[in-house]
């Protein structure tokens, strides 16, 4: 008889989550780094402990608080980041540094604009010019780190395209 054949797809979304990774592991480390030596850095920290709250609250948990807190931020910031980050893998392996780019952007002008609407306080908009384009700075680096991870993996092996869009 005949075995049906094995799908690559579960496999290809595994190694996307490396360059996933990357991408989030960059742009935590640089807004950590920097929000302990700017004056008026991006505080998405404080927006990740805001909507962490928020969503235990609304599960009807007891949120942590304090380092705790910060730290299960992270976290969290870490997983749906590398989530996010890791569609920077997927397509035509040609073009990882444009969907780098654009996927970088789009995340950081989200979160310049979006936490008031998510009932997350102020956020962004009103802070100061410097923070928002900091902040859509940052979140377009980890889009360039994780197509610069992408690169790499395409180069190592076979090829990350799947159906979709061309870009």
């Amino acid at each position: 008889m005949m075995e049906p054949p094995v799908s690559s797809q579960p496999r290809l979304l595994l190694r996307a989550l490396g360059p996933g990774l990357v991408g989030a592991t960059s742009l935590t480390l640089v807004h950590e780094g920097a929000r302990r030596v700017l004056a008026h850095p991006p505080r998405m920290d404080v927006l990740g402990k805001r909507a962490l709250e928020k969503g235990v609250r609304w599960f009807g948990g007891k949120p942590a608080f304090g380092s705790r807190l910060h730290r299960q931020t992270l976290a969290g910031d870490l997983l749906s980041n590398s989530l996010f980050y890791s569609l920077v893998a997927l397509g035509r392996p040609k073009r990882p540094y444009l969907r780098g780019a654009v996927l970088g952007l789009l995340a950081g002008v989200g979160a310049v604009v979006l936490p008031p609407y998510l009932g997350l306080g102020r956020g962004l908009r009103r802070a100061r010019a410097s923070t928002s384009l900091l902040t859509v700075a940052w979140y377009t680096l980890g889009g360039l780190a994780a197509a610069r991870a992408t690169r790499s993996l395409v180069g190592a092996g076979p090829t990350l395209e799947t159906s979709g869009p061309g870009w």
